[in-house]
């Protein structure tokens, strides 16, 4: 059960080191300054992030952890780098850690006033039909994994570094 009440009180936890090497890409970097204030889920929750569905783990790809969606941003049809539809947590014995987040746009209402799919700083969403795992209708969603790197890169859906074992 996963407490979201929690938070990292050890500043090593929430220092989130991560992209080191190659400067990240834009959007990465967009995605850490507007969203380095949701580092502990608690200032998540008071803005309007609530969980779904729990920690998502695939069978042998990873995991993409505990999603907290705002479902006000998500039903706007408008997409801000700086205001993703959902903010990704790992859960661990510490409490949830902030790794990611996942922008999300339902195609009838992208569709109704554009020919292809979003772009955002460059990056191209991928489009889930739907009947889809999460029951949801058919969306584009682009995941940015900005506070843990993720070895097949910034902006795919797994991250083989992510689990779901500290629920």
């Amino acid at each position: 059960v996963l407490d979201a009440t929690a938070t990292m009180t050890d500043p090593s936890e929430s220092a989130h080191t991560g992209h080191e090497g190659a400067a990240p890409a834009k959007l990465v970097e967009v995605v850490r300054l507007s969203t380095q204030q949701f580092i502990d889920v608690n200032a998540a929750v008071k803005a309007n992030y609530h969980p779904y569905l729990g920690c998502v783990s695939g069978p042998d790809q990873g995991a993409m952890g505990v999603h907290y969606v705002n479902l006000d941003l998500v039903g706007d049809g408008e997409l801000d780098a700086s205001r993703p539809e959902a903010l990704i947590y790992e859960p661990s014995d510490r409490g949830l850690r902030l790794v990611g987040v996942e922008f999300i746009v339902e195609a009838a209402t992208w569709l109704a006033h554009h020919s292809a799919p979003p772009v955002l700083e460059g990056q191209t969403f991928q489009f889930i039909d739907r009947p889809n795992r999460y029951g949801l209708p058919a969306h584009f969603e682009l995941h940015v994994w900005a506070w843990r790197d993720s070895p097949n890169g910034a902006f795919v859906d797994w991250n083989t570094r992510v689990t779901c074992e500290g629920q």
